[in-house]
């Protein structure tokens, strides 16, 4: 089997990349850098530029699925100019696979698996998501998912099948929000978000991996949340990090106010409550390595 993967050099592409070559999954990669280009016998790079739809055709040869996770970074703060660029580039990404894709005859490509993300869920402190859920999110993330989302199920009309995984928040020991979080606990100034009652539905990044592969290995079609089976409160994550580092917490929680202030509309990510299910995945076969938060903090942390 071979994949086509956007995005690849990213914290959950690489890891992608990994559990591809686990399985012997061989694997194309599509960069905006040619000097991240490499060539060889299962890792091979290709050139594209989606702002001016331009794009190595020989990426999709002998190809059998895309993973999609093309897109900028959401950790900055939203001005008018950055949320365009956050919108475009996911768009504008899939647009430009699309329209090269249209135009090759002979190629064998059965899937595209697009990254998304569980913003697309309302802000609920008693509801417990799933896939089924058609509700949007009327925040700009609930904005970005709908976009992404419906840039990507346009592939149906050459003939694909379409999934899409709704990504949580990634645990991961480099990357992501973990280091962050765990920066102050480990200074003795950890503290809870707010109340501290949001959900946090997570996965650790491994696991995030699998789903991925799976996903494309059993041609599974549609939506698929990418978090863990026991979502957490911000208030019992901050405590397991603190526990796991065998730090104290005796700092206040952070009000919403003041992170409203240091990060503008983006503080929604800290505050943003989504309870979300795995069980879909898990129905479908798919056996987490890490369901609870404690032996994944363990595997990372330490």
């Amino acid at each position: 089997m071979k994949v086509l993967i956007t995005g690849a050099t990213g914290l959950i592409g690489k890891e992608i990349v990994k559990r591809c070559h686990e399985q012997d999954i061989l694997v194309h990669y599509l960069t905006t850098s040619k000097d991240k280009i490499e060539s060889k016998d299962n890792y091979k790079g290709f050139y594209w530029d989606p702002k001016k739809d331009v794009i190595d055709t020989d990426c999709f040869k002998d190809v059998d699925a895309i993973i999609n996770l093309a897109g900028a970074g959401i950790a900055k703060r939203w001005t008018d100019s950055y949320k365009k660029i956050i919108i475009d580039s996911r768009v504008q990404s899939l647009q430009c696979l699309k329209t090269a894709l249209s135009k090759i005859d002979n190629h064998h490509i059965k899937q595209i698996l697009s990254a998304s993300a569980i913003g697309f869920y309302p802000d609920s402190l008693t509801k417990y998501y799933d896939e089924s859920c058609t509700k949007q999110s009327p925040t700009f993330l609930g904005d970005v998912v709908a976009a992404w989302e419906s840039a990507v199920n346009e592939f149906s009309e050459l003939g694909l099948l379409v999934s899409k995984v709704r990504i949580g928040l990634v645990l991961d020991a480099d990357e992501g929000a973990l280091p962050q979080m765990a920066m102050p606990i480990k200074f003795g100034l950890g503290s809870a978000f707010g109340s501290g009652e949001q959900w946090q539905s997570w996965i650790h990044v491994h696991d995030l991996s699998r789903i991925f592969v799976y996903i494309i290995q059993n041609e599974l079609e549609g939506i698929y949340n990418g978090v863990a089976p026991n979502p957490i409160t911000n208030t019992e994550l901050t405590k397991a990090i603190a526990k796991t580092l065998h730090k104290p917490l005796f700092m206040p929680n952070i009000p919403k106010f003041l992170m409203k202030l240091v990060l503008g509309e983006m503080h929604i990510m800290l505050f943003e409550s989504q309870r979300v299910s795995s069980k879909k995945i898990e129905d479908a076969g798919f056996d987490f390595t890490y369901s609870n938060v404690y032996p994944a903090l363990e595997a990372i942390l330490k």
